[in-house]
């Protein structure tokens, strides 16, 4: 142990002013050097320095940098790194303190024991060392440097509540990470400096945050160590760290020397606790604030009297105890570990057989295992490059070193794989600072730090990318200072602040550029005056903008410049719905209630232009009693009732009456009371709208789930019965079996029918309609089918919705015997069409088809701009007659009436060439309406009747068809009810007008496909 030659230990807490005391003290002598414990506390007294004394007189020596000018004066650097051959007059080393430290402890312990100046030596760290120091290097004068500052305890506070210029302390780079994104989050960002970073992302993370960019600083203990920052307080976001053996709470000591960060001169300081971490106990409290710890009582040692011989001599000299009080052998470092390992390998220990190569290879195990994978590939690094040196002309071939550079250069990667690519770079750039292992070791060592350059400006840029909103960050520090932020807003609602794009205005609502939570309120605090007057100029315009640039949307929203500025509401009454405004807070008071106002105003309008029919039925001018209640219940339903729901009330309307609702739009249908004017897509638009509002009043209801109706164009489509209750009959559909159909194609299909049930010539040799059978009833034609645009069962399950029955019925064919070639090609005549027709499409159904349940009622969709409203047809209900189907008119004619024997159709086409022809029956399926023809109910008949009356009936003699007082036959030959012929009328009552003449049916498309199934099944039946 060399003598004590003027040794002063400076002791005291942090913020004291030793370094710089030092810094002095060396320039006061010719030439001197300083141990720094970090790297990056290096190379900021090395820029102090230089800027004092010249690049020229200055040398900076670390493991990873070597900058040494020709006649260098002082020297700055790590502990670990400083020159064993350098004499100088002044020696210090920073944070002796950290002789104690497990890993790094035995380096400082001995730069203690065996550095010296030759004039000076100082000493420079905790007053916790006074006693041990005492102890090991008697003579030794000491200095006790009080704190500039006072450190005083703030408690716990929320990561949202902490002070500007804060610094956060965690001990795991994934905590590190999480405080940060919060802190960006709810400030606007924090840099983060960590013990893997390298040393130039450390500083330029530190620079950040000196600058003023950022008000916080996310760090692990690594920022205890030295570095100089603005912090006026410490928080520990947790106060357990591992130490490489295990977790364990910080010492008293530890926490001191991180708290002391806090307060920067003469500033006072503060620290506390933050995040998961628990509150300090008052005992710790006032060790912090009064720097009163326990006294270092043993330091690390290692045997720097190394014997290198053999392995197993250098091995058994590292395991040597120390043997002067107050010292304990170190643990086994990276180093020893790779060593042992090594000395296992035969290759290794054939290599390294003399004292030259034992000292070679102890000189290659002293690479940092910066790489910090695994200790077994740290040693296998280490030996690959021993057994280079040991080899060949005892250099490290320069292309298996490129070729290890090159999977370090690439600056693509996240914030973790820049971080791995510059540990295995900082390994490379130690093995190309020793001189004596590289051909070029000055080319690689630039090329080493030209790529860990590039890597660390990576991920400064990631960290910054990630960790720091610059724009929340700028906007917080000026609102601080309350200075006066320039805003401009675009014609597209960008908002800009101080250049920044903070947002974009969307009606009278701001929203914040990808912000949310603190940060969102951030930008809307940094924003808000030039968001208010934008939202008051807004406000001014919607009041005088014409009703074309407002549009309300199929769910409620009403919409100006592409943005909702208010929705619709369920209000008092149905058609007068309430309107809520979607904006701000800043659109208040007066321009609120202007928007309003006119918003109002422009639903008023359209309510009263889309569905005016109803708005007139809710007036109901003209209107008066039994009509009047008719009008309220189409309102409520919103233009389509179902006529079995108001049966008896229209019964009982007058004729006066009916004309004043059809004045007003109402057409009376078969199955349904509706507005055709209101079945056009704008109006049931907006009348789904009111149904839906009017539902979501007991919250049942989402007016945002309302499903889409049908497309427009379809007379019918699959029923979905996902669909709420109601929702087709508002979209102008009826629900008929397994499909929805438009209810004016229904009304339409209802005319068709009435003719055909019972239908009677008006005129001699008037052609029977497609469809219409004798005796009574209808088959289904394909114009039937086309109207609703399906077929088949869908088409029956369609008429039994609507309470038709179907009949199995034989009729008799005409056959044509042997037709030469040439009458084959002829059309048929009227019966056999009819006949062809009815086979084509009555098919035989199941016993269960035979008897169906109606379906509810459903919609109609509005007929065409230029189709005429229908002439008022009565309902072909359940309570119908057959008289009812065509108004009052002549009977069905009677089976009676067209004999069974005819061979040949009374309407022939003149001309036709005579054919022999065999009679031959088939069965055809014949629809009624309820309650007619085979499916009439019969009425019980009196039991008084007396027999006379009834003899006398029977008597009554037969009368021809068409003599006067002939009673209908149903199709089984039996009477019809009994009552008044069509053609006697009660007394008083004037006679109803002649029907106008039929137009003729249009005859079917030949080449369409229900005309070719036609045939093909007709085809069938001749050969059946």
């Amino acid at each position: 142990m060399p003598a004590s030659r003027s040794v002063t230990a400076v002791l005291g807490p942090t913020n004291t002013g030793k370094t710089h005391l030092a810094v002095e003290r060396m320039l006061a002598h010719g030439t001197g050097m300083i141990g720094l414990p970090l790297r990056l506390l290096a190379r900021e007294i090395y820029d102090r320095v230089r800027s004092r004394v010249g690049d020229h007189a200055v040398a900076l020596v670390t493991g990873e940098e070597k900058i040494i000018p020709a006649t260098p004066r002082f020297w700055v650097a790590t502990v670990e790194a400083m020159p064993s051959n350098v004499d100088v007059n002044f020696l210090a080393i920073d944070e002796i303190q950290l002789c104690a430290d497990f890993e790094r402890g035995h380096i400082f312990t001995d730069r203690l024991l065996h550095r010296r100046g030759r004039e000076e030596t100082m000493l420079l760290g905790a007053g916790t060392m006074r006693p041990i120091i005492e102890r090991l290097v008697p003579g030794t004068t000491f200095i006790a440097r009080p704190r500039f500052s006072k450190l005083t305890y703030a408690g716990a506070r929320k990561l949202s509540r902490l002070p500007r210029r804060s610094a956060v302390v965690a001990f795991s780079a994934e905590t590190v990470y999480a405080v940060a994104e919060l802190i960006r989050r709810q400030r606007g960002g924090a840099a983060v400096v960590l013990g893997a970073l390298s040393p130039r992302t450390r500083n330029a993370q530190v620079a950040l945050f000196q600058s003023g960019d950022v008000d916080y600083l996310v760090a692990t203990d690594a920022i205890g160590m030295g570095l100089n920052m603005d912090v006026d307080h410490v928080a520990f976001a947790a106060t357990r760290k591992f130490d490489g053996f295990h977790y364990r709470n910080l010492t008293p000591s530890e926490l001191g020397q991180i708290a002391g960060r806090a307060g920067r001169y003469l500033n006072d300081g503060t620290f506390g606790t933050t995040g998961e971490a628990d509150p300090f106990d008052a005992e710790t409290v006032e060790r912090l604030e009064t720097h009163k710890f326990d006294n270092v009582h043993v330091l690390q040692w290692r045997n720097r009297d190394l014997d290198f011989r053999s392995l197993e001599d250098l091995k058994r000299s590292l395991g040597h105890f120390p043997r002067g009080e107050g010292l304990t052998r170190a643990q086994a470092g990276p180093d020893v570990v790779a060593l042992d390992t090594l000395s296992r390998d035969e290759t290794i220990a054939r290599l390294a057989s003399g004292p030259a190569q034992v000292s070679l290879l102890w000189d290659v195990c002293q690479i940092p295992d910066y790489r910090n994978i695994s200790s077994g590939e740290h040693a296998s690094l280490v030996g690959r490059i021993f057994e280079f040196l040991c080899r060949d002309n005892g250099r490290i071939p320069e292309d298996w070193f490129a070729r290890q550079l090159s999977h370090c250069d690439r600056s693509d990667g996240d914030i973790d794989t820049l971080s791995n690519r510059i540990a295995h770079v900082r390994t490379w750039t130690f093995v190309a600072n020793r001189t004596d292992w590289l051909e070029a070791p000055l080319f690689w060592q630039s090329r080493t730090r030209e790529i860990e350059d590039k890597l660390s400006d990576a991920l400064h840029e990631r960290l910054t990318q990630r960790f720091i909103d610059r724009r929340t960050s700028v906007l917080m520090r000026r609102l601080a200072q309350k200075e006066e932020l320039m805003s401009t807003v675009e014609e597209d609602g960008a908002l800009h602040v101080e250049g920044e794009y903070v947002g974009r205005i969307k009606g009278f609502h701001f929203i914040p550029d990808g912000a949310d939570g603190a940060s969102g309120k951030t930008l809307k605090a940094a924003s808000l005056k030039a968001v208010a007057s934008e939202i008051q100029a807004r406000a001014q315009t919607v009041a005088a903008c014409p009703d074309p640039d407002l549009s309300l949307t199929r769910l409620g929203q009403i919409v100006w410049q592409s943005a909702t500025i208010a929705k619709l509401e369920a209000g008092a009454s149905l058609l007068k719905p309430r309107i809520t405004i979607i904006a701000d807070n800043q659109l208040s008071g007066p321009d609120r209630e202007t928007v309003q106002a006119r918003l109002e105003k422009f639903l008023s309008r359209h309510i009263a232009n889309v569905a005016e029919p109803l708005v007139k039925l809710e007036e109901g001018e003209g209107l008066t009693g039994t009509s009047r209640g008719i009008a309220f219940r189409l309102v409520e339903t919103l233009g389509v009732l179902p006529r079995d729901q108001v049966v008896q009330e229209v019964k009982s309307l007058a004729q006066e009456e009916r004309a004043s609702l059809r004045k007003l739009g109402v057409r009376f249908g078969a199955f349904n009371i509706f507005v055709p004017l209101l079945l056009k897509p704008a109006a049931t638009q907006l009348r789904l709208l009111l149904w839906a509002l009017e539902k979501s009043k007991d919250g049942k209801f989402d007016v945002e789930k309302l499903p889409e109706s049908p497309g427009q164009g379809l007379t019918s489509a699959p029923f979905d019965r996902t669909t709420p209750r109601g929702f087709y009959g508002i979209c102008g559909y009826r629900i008929c079996g397994p499909r929805v159909v438009r209810i004016d194609m229904l009304e339409r299909l209802a005319d068709m029918i009435r003719e055909r049930v019972f239908w009677r010539p008006r005129f001699p040799e008037e052609p029977r309609p497609v469809g219409s059978v004798e005796g009574g009833g209808f088959t289904i034609v394909p114009d039937m089918m086309s109207l609703v645009g399906c077929s088949g069962e869908e088409f029956q399950a369609i008429l039994r919705s609507l309470d038709f029955r179907m009949q199995k019925r034989k009729v008799k064919r005409a056959v044509i015997a042997a037709p030469p070639p040439a009458a084959a090609e002829t059309s048929a005549t009227p019966d056999e069409s009819v006949v062809a027709e009815a086979v084509m499409v009555a098919e035989a159904p199941s016993e269960a088809e035979t008897e169906t349940v109606a379906e509810a009622p459903a919609p109609v969709p509005e007929p065409a701009a230029d189709e005429q409203p229908l002439a008022e047809t009565p309902v072909i209900a359940a309570d119908a007659a057959p008289a009812d189907l065509h108004g009052e008119t002549e009977p069905a004619p009677t089976t009676a009436e067209i004999r069974s024997d005819e061979s040949v159709p009374a309407d022939a086409a003149p001309g036709e060439v005579a054919a022999d022809i065999a009679a031959d029956e088939i069965e055809i399926d014949v629809w009624w309406p309820k309650d007619t023809g085979p499916f009439r109910r019969e009425k019980p008949k009196p039991e008084a009747r007396s027999q006379h009356h009834r003899h006398k009936r029977r008597e009554r003699p037969e009368q021809k068809v068409g003599e006067p007082g002939a009673r209908p036959v149903e199709a089984e030959g039996k009477p019809a009810e009994a009552g008044k012929p069509p053609h006697r009328h009660r007394a008083g009552k004037p006679q109803r007008p002649p029907r106008p003449e039929r137009k003729p049916e249009k005859p079917i498309d030949p080449d369409s496909p229900f005309a070719v199934l036609g045939a093909l099944k007709a085809q069938f039946a001749n050969k059946s």
